[in-house]
C-alpha cells in the first residue's frame, strides 16, 4: 500500500510539471539569458562534434574551407535564430508545434509534429549511440562502426545511457538548462584540451605559418582517399548552416525560445555555434587525424569514443559521455513536446517518456551516427518549408493584406494549401537529390561517365523556402486568406508565477564562493595541462591522469555551487 501511494505521488509530482505544452509561457515563468548561454552551448557542444569534425577530414575539404567556412555558415545559424525564430517565438510565446495548429489546422499539424517527432528521435539516439562508444571501453567493447550492433553488451550500454538522457528529458526545460549550465565549460575546454594536446603529434608547431603547413598537410589535406570530389568552401559554409536549419529556419527552438524575456536572446546561440560548432569541430578533426596517424588506421574505423580516450584518457570518454546527455535531452524534449498534439490529455512527461524508450532502441544500432551527414542534411530540408509557411504567415500575410490565421478563423481541420505547398518543396528536394543519388548508381555500375548532381544537397534549403513561400501565398490567397474573418479568441496561460522547488533557503555563505572558486580553479587547469603537453613540459599519459581527477572535482565543486545559486535564487524569489 506505501508502496503504491508513493508512486502515485511521483506520478502526481510529474503531473504537475507545468510546461506550458498547450499555452503561452506566462509572464512569471521567463528565464534570464544565463539559461539560455547555458542551453545553446550545451547542446550544441555534442557528443556528434566528434562525428562531424571527423568528417570534414575525411571528405577532403581544406584547411581554408574549414575555418573560414565555418566562420560564415555559423553566422548564417546565428542570424537565423536571432533574426527569424527568436521574434516568433517572444511574440508568440507558443511551441511550433501549437503554433503551426493555429496556421495550417490540425491535420497538417498532427503530420508535421509525428514526422518531426521521429526525425528528433532518430537524431537523439544518435546522440546516444555516440555516448555508448565512450561507455563501452572500460567493459571491452569493441568499436561499432557498422549500421547493426556487434555486441550484445553494446547494447545493455545503450539501454543505460538512455535511461539516464530519457529521465532528465522529463524533467524539463528548466532542470536541462541547470545541468548544461554545469557541463558546458568543461566539455568546451575538453575539446580544445584534446586538440591543443594532440596537435604536436602531427608536426612541430612554432607559430602559425607551422600550424598552418600541419592543417593543410596532416589534417585538412584538400582530397580524400577513395578520389571523390572533396567538400569545397561553399559545402562546408552551408552545411554549418544547415546543421539545424529545423531548429532555427524550421522554428522547432521556439520551444525554448518561448521561455526568452527578449527576442535578442536569439543571440546566445552564437555560444552554441562558435563553442560548439566551429572551435569543437576544429579540434575534432586535430584529435581524428593524430588518432588516425597514431593508430595507422583510417579515420573512418574510428569511432568518438576511441578518439576522445585516447587523446584525453578517461576524462575524454567521458566528455563523449556528457555530450551526448546534454544535446539528446532538449532533442528529445522537443520530441515529447512535438507528440503532445496526437495525444490529447496525455501529461508531457509520459509522452516524453514512449517517445524515449523509442529513441534508445533506435540508439541500438550505430547506422544512426555513422550516415550523420546525410540525415542532418534529410530532416533539415524535410521541415524547413513549414518554417517558411509560419513565417510567411506570421510576418508576409500582414503586410500583404491577408488574414493572418484564416484556417483557424475559418474552423478549418485542413489547410490545404499549406500540404501542397510543402509537398511541392519536398518534391523540389526529392527530385534533385534523387537525379545525384541515381545518377551516382549509375556511375559506380559502369553505365554512366559520371553522376549528375542538379543541385548539391547542402544548398536545396534556399530553392526550396522560396518555392514554398511562393506556393503558399498563392494558393492561400486563392483558398479565401485576402477574406476578413472573425477575430480568434486570447488563449491565457494558466498559471503565471513560478513554481517553488521546496521551501525557501538562507543566502549562501562560504561554501557558494570556495565552490565556486574550486570550479575555476579546475577549468583553468582544464587549459594549463594541455598547454604543457603542448609545449613538451608534460608527457600525454600524465595528462589524461591528472585529467580525470580535475575533471571529478569540477563536477563535484561545480554541482555544490549551482546549488547553492539556485537556493538563493529561490529564497530572493519567495
Amino acid at each position: 500500500m506505501a508502496a503504491t501511494e508513493a508512486g502515485g505521488g511521483i506520478f502526481k509530482r510529474l503531473d504537475q510539471l507545468n510546461e506550458f505544452d498547450r499555452e503561452p509561457v506566462a509572464e512569471g515563468r521567463l528565464c534570464g539569458g544565463s539559461y539560455f548561454a547555458a542551453n545553446f552551448v550545451g547542446e550544441h557542444v555534442a557528443a556528434t562534434e566528434f562525428v562531424i569534425g571527423a568528417l570534414f577530414v575525411t571528405f577532403g575539404a581544406s584547411a581554408r574551407d574549414v575555418l573560414v567556412g565555418l566562420l560564415l555558415g555559423n553566422l548564417w545559424a546565428v542570424l537565423s535564430w536571432a533574426l527569424v525564430c527568436a521574434p516568433i517565438a517572444v511574440r508568440t510565446r507558443l511551441t511550433l508545434y501549437w503554433y503551426l495548429r493555429q496556421i495550417a489546422g490540425p491535420v497538417v499539424t498532427v503530420v508535421y509534429n509525428v514526422l518531426n517527432a521521429v526525425l528528433y528521435c532518430v537524431l537523439a539516439g544518435a546522440m546516444i549511440t555516440v555516448s555508448a562508444s565512450a561507455v563501452r571501453i572500460p567493459f571491452g567493447i569493441p568499436e561499432q562502426t557498422h549500421w547493426y550492433p556487434q555486441d550484445v553488451r553494446f547494447v545493455l550500454v545503450v539501454l543505460a545511457v538512455g535511461a539516464v538522457v530519457v529521465a532528465l528529458a522529463v524533467l524539463g526545460f528548466k532542470k536541462l538548462a541547470q545541468f548544461a549550465s554545469v557541463c558546458s565549460p568543461w566539455m568546451s575546454l575538453m575539446f580544445v584540451a584534446g586538440g591543443v594536446a594532440m596537435l604536436p603529434t602531427l608536426g612541430q608547431i612554432g607559430g602559425f605559418s607551422d600550424f598552418w603547413k600541419v592543417a593543410n598537410e596532416q589534417i585538412w589535406k584538400g582530397h580524400t582517399l577513395d578520389g571523390s570530389p572533396p567538400l569545397g568552401f561553399w559545402h562546408v559554409a552551408a552545411f554549418a548552416w544547415i546543421c539545424n536549419l529545423a531548429m532555427h529556419l524550421g522554428l522547432s527552438d521556439m520551444a525554448l525560445l518561448r521561455y526568452a524575456k527578449h527576442a535578442a536572446y536569439g543571440f546566445y546561440s552564437a555560444l552554441g555555434m562558435y563553442v560548439g560548432h566551429y572551435l569543437a569541430w576544429i579540434c575534432a578533426g586535430i584529435m581524428g587525424a593524430a588518432v588516425a596517424s597514431i593508430q595507422a588506421r583510417p579515420l573512418v574505423q574510428l569511432d568518438s569514443g576511441s578518439v576522445a580516450f585516447q587523446s584525453l584518457g578517461a576524462a575524454g570518454a567521458l566528455t563523449v559521455v556528457i555530450a551526448g546527455w546534454t544535446t539528446s535531452n532538449p532533442t528529445l524534449y522537443r520530441a515529447g513536446l512535438a507528440l503532445q498534439v496526437v495525444t490529447p490529455g496525455w501529461p508531457r512527461w509520459l509522452v516524453t517518456l514512449m517517445a524515449g524508450t523509442v529513441t534508445t532502441l533506435i540508439a541500438c544500432f550505430p547506422f544512426v551516427f555513422t550516415k550523420l551527414l546525410d540525415f542532418v542534411a534529410i530532416y533539415g530540408i524535410m521541415l524547413a518549408p513549414v518554417g517558411a509557411i509560419v513565417v510567411a504567415e506570421h510576418w508576409v500575410f500582414p503586410r500583404i493584406g491577408f488574414t493572418q490565421y484564416w484556417c483557424a478563423r475559418r474552423r478549418l481541420l485542413l489547410n490545404w494549401p499549406a500540404l501542397v505547398s510543402w509537398g511541392v518543396g519536398l518534391a523540389l528536394a526529392a527530385t534533385c537529390w534523387g537525379v545525384k543519388v541515381i545518377t551516382t548508381s549509375m556511375a559506380a555500375n559502369g553505365t554512366l561517365e559520371r553522376p549528375v548532381e542538379i543541385l548539391h544537397e547542402y544548398f536545396l534549403v534556399i530553392p526550396v523556402w522560396i518555392v514554398t513561400t511562393v506556393c503558399y501565398i498563392g494558393l492561400a490567397a486563392v483558398a479565401g486568406a485576402r477574406r476578413p474573418l472573425p477575430e480568434l479568441p486570447e488563449v491565457v496561460p494558466t498559471k503565471g508565477s513560478p513554481p517553488s522547488d521546496g521551501p525557501p533557503a538562507q543566502p549562501p555563505g562560504g561554501l557558494y564562493y570556495l565552490s565556486g572558486a574550486v570550479a575555476l580553479a579546475c577549468l583553468a587547469l582544464c587549459v594549463v595541462l594541455p598547454g604543457l603537453v603542448f609545449a613538451g613540459k608534460m608527457g600525454a599519459p600524465l595528462l589524461k591522469r591528472l585529467l580525470i581527477w580535475v575533471t571529478l572535482v569540477y563536477f563535484v565543486s561545480a554541482v555544490a555551487w549551482i546549488s547553492q545559486r539556485e537556493q538563493r535564487t529561490s529564497a530572493s524569489a519567495v
